[in-house]
């Protein structure tokens, strides 16, 4: 009996180092830091549910300087979630390295996950996610965008709100869904803030949601750079009483528009 408790206890440790040098593995994935740009400042916070989650975002630099940036949320949390994620994120990376068209590209990862989901009934509902991806034009401060039933991207300019809605369904459930190509133009002293339904989800003691609606009224409130906004809104959640680590994976990324970069076209 002894002997059998001491095994199973080395199988656990030797588990829980997979587990966390999948966690590593997986921090790896995501960028290092948030591009140094003269137009805008990015910032990026993100806290997991467990060593190893489901959201992703990226920022990528395309070769005529527009900015790809994304950010997506797989459905659950935890190590299923981040094989999925990690699908997604090689399929992003391939997809966009010669391409600046949002709409080739979330139709693209919708057919590779519908690919893996028709394997198996039991598990298909697990190939899905939601995305928002988006192709910025630093000369015109212009956004091309797709939002996959992600959610609503918010716009805080002058004090007032601006919501991206859903251009689409989540990706994985459809064989064809219709997507349609969102266009934003950014004026400078605006604020973009992104975030996953892990922030506006969290709950404290007794139950409560933190809501979308306290996330609003953060970004109308704070003042402050990117990184001072992030910083509070995440400490908004925990005077709020909510639970450390949380429930579910949650990331919020947020841009500041400065003067745009000379050359935009007319």
């Amino acid at each position: 009996m002894t002997k059998r408790n001491s095994h199973n206890k080395g199988c656990n440790c030797e588990l829980n180092r997979d587990i966390d040098l999948a966690g590593s593995v997986q921090q790896l994935l995501f960028p290092r830091s948030s591009p140094v740009c003269n137009w805008c400042c990015i910032g990026v916070k993100n806290r997991m549910a467990q060593e190893l989650g489901g959201d992703y975002f990226d920022f990528i630099e395309m070769h005529d300087g527009c900015q790809t940036l994304y950010l997506g949320d797989v459905t659950g949390h935890g190590l299923h979630a981040s094989l999925i994620m990690s699908l997604i994120y090689g399929f992003i990376h391939h997809a966009s390295l010669d391409k600046c068209d949002p709409l080739a590209v979330v139709t693209g990862i919708n057919r590779f996950l519908r690919s893996f989901a028709a394997r198996s009934q039991r598990f298909d509902h697990l190939f899905s996610t939601t995305l928002f991806f988006a192709i910025i034009d630093p000369k015109s401060l212009k956004m091309h965008y797709i939002n996959c039933g992600h959610i609503n991207p918010l716009i805080c300019r002058d004090k007032e709100l601006i919501r991206l809605e859903a251009t689409g369904p989540p990706l994985g459930f459809f064989e064809a869904p219709d997507f349609e190509l969102g266009t934003f133009a950014f004026r400078v002293g605006d604020r973009l803030l992104l975030y996953t339904d892990g922030l506006s989800e969290a709950v404290n003691a007794k139950g409560e949601q933190y809501g979308s609606n306290r996330i609003e009224s953060a970004l109308l409130e704070i003042d402050g750079d990117h990184i001072d906004f992030l910083d509070a809104i995440y400490q908004r959640g925990i005077d709020f009483g909510c639970t450390q680590p949380p429930i579910d994976d949650c990331t919020a990324i947020v841009l500041d528009f400065h003067n745009p970069l000379p050359g935009a076209m007319n």
